[in-house]
């Protein structure tokens, strides 16, 4: 049986709440175990879970229910790959030598509300300096700020001068040498010391950097940068300590090493082949796009100076291709579960990846339910979170109009609801 961390516990809400019981007059609903939308649904909740689900009619009014009129009922969305701390502009890598971890932390109040209020109540952060990811977890948990729930990574894993080396184009006075601690691996004693050092830090899950990457200060975006040893490692080690891996990977070669050392999810897989593909397919391996990540690099790496010339070519070339890949791998048959790399397009933005998924060819119920059910099952909580059922937590939101028809109204959330508290309510649209 897994090891489950009593972090991860907070994350998913079990603490005490004082009772109460709301009632939710939804004009629609999406079932997404089923696939099926459903009219006129009221939506019992008590204390912090749902009770009752059951059919109203619509020509009785009911004055002690939230009327969600003209909106459609979801479960909260989750969006597998954000980094809330900071957002890519012109100044980020100046910013590295300017600000403090504190400013950082500060920043990340922000990120966190908007990711709520955009309707995303479970957030996987892949990545953050400082165990920052890991306090604001435990500051949301605890109530102190307003935020989605959030399972955290804390520091990447990489190779010396890999994707997440922290000292990637510093000076030779500033460079040094990083270790697990820091992050950085080399050989198989090291891979296992990082993800212990992630156990230690409060980390819920481990994220590698397979290969190359676009926003590193590092010549390659897709080269293999871990060796088949140190992955094998990597994931043995995480088994232990109960934590899933996520792998950040843009070249083919290194996906198929972390595929076949056991990794759990491939992030970007912007140069996957159909060898990758069959892999992923074998090991039940999810991929987690980001086109929201590509497309805006690549838009952003026209801009004179806004990243630095080791950068720009790299977002050119790499940022494009991703929604392509997404076309392809949804057609062979690889789980997909929702994710965008927010962080590196705005926060609150997060939306967006629906639609690019439906224009790359998903029908809008199967985005929907990559960023409900198939993402709680990434997460392991399908138990308590993901669906719209009785004795499920209630993390419940509702958009207005149908996104089954337009899925870019999934960019207009008028009602979110974390955990039996309703944390947005707009009553006219």
């Amino acid at each position: 049986m897994r090891v489950i961390c009593l972090s991860l516990l907070l994350v998913l809400g079990f603490s005490a709440a004082a009772e109460q019981t709301t009632v939710l007059r939804c004009e629609a609903m999406i079932d997404v175990t089923r696939g099926i939308v459903l009219k006129h649904q009221l939506i019992t909740v008590v204390d912090r879970k749902i009770s009752a689900i059951n059919a109203y009619n619509p020509s009785e009014d009911d004055v002690d229910a939230v009327n969600l009129h003209g909106m459609t009922c979801l479960p909260g969305l989750m969006d597998m790959h954000v980094h809330l701390l900071s957002e890519t502009g012109p100044e980020n890598y100046a910013n590295q030598f300017r600000l403090d971890p504190a400013d950082y932390a500060f920043a990340s109040v922000k990120f966190a509300q908007r990711t709520l209020m955009a309707g995303f109540t479970l957030v996987r952060d892949l990545g953050s300096s400082d165990n920052l990811a890991i306090s604001l977890r435990n500051a949301i948990a605890r109530g102190d700020i307003t935020g989605p729930r959030v399972v955290a990574a804390g520091k990447s894993l990489a190779t010396t001068g890999g994707h997440a080396d922290p000292t990637n184009g510093r000076n030779r006075i500033l460079r040094g040498d990083p270790g697990p601690a820091e992050g950085v691996v080399n050989g198989v004693s090291d891979a296992a010391k990082a993800v212990r050092q992630r156990y230690k830090d409060g980390a819920d899950l481990i994220k590698i950097t397979a290969t190359g990457g676009v926003l590193s200060q590092a010549k390659s975006g897709q080269n293999p940068q871990f060796q088949f040893d140190e992955l094998e490692a990597i994931v043995k080690t995480a088994k232990d300590y109960g934590f899933k891996v996520a792998a950040h990977a843009h070249g083919a070669e290194g996906m198929k090493r972390a595929v076949r050392a056991g990794v759990h999810s491939i992030e970007h897989g912007t140069l996957m082949d159909n060898e990758t593909m069959r892999l992923m397919k074998k090991h039940g391996t999810y991929y987690v796009p980001t086109i929201i990540a590509g497309k805006f690099v690549a838009e952003k790496a026209e801009i004179d100076g806004y990243f630095s010339e080791l950068v720009r070519p790299k977002a050119r070339a790499i940022g494009p291709m991703i929604q392509a890949t997404f076309a392809r791998a949804y057609k062979a048959g690889v789980k997909i579960a929702f994710g965008t790399d927010t962080g590196v397009s705005p926060h609150g933005d997060n939306w967006k990846e629906f639609v690019y998924m439906v224009e790359a060819g998903m029908p809008e119920m199967e985005a929907i339910q990559a960023a409900t059910i198939i993402a709680a099952d990434l997460v392991d909580s399908t138990a308590v979170l993901g669906s719209l059922e009785p004795g499920k937590l209630a993390d419940i939101i509702a958009v207005w109009g149908n996104p089954l028809e337009d899925i870019s109204r999934m960019g207009e959330v008028g009602f979110v609801m974390k955990d039996g508290k309703i944390v947005k309510h707009l009553v006219a649209h």
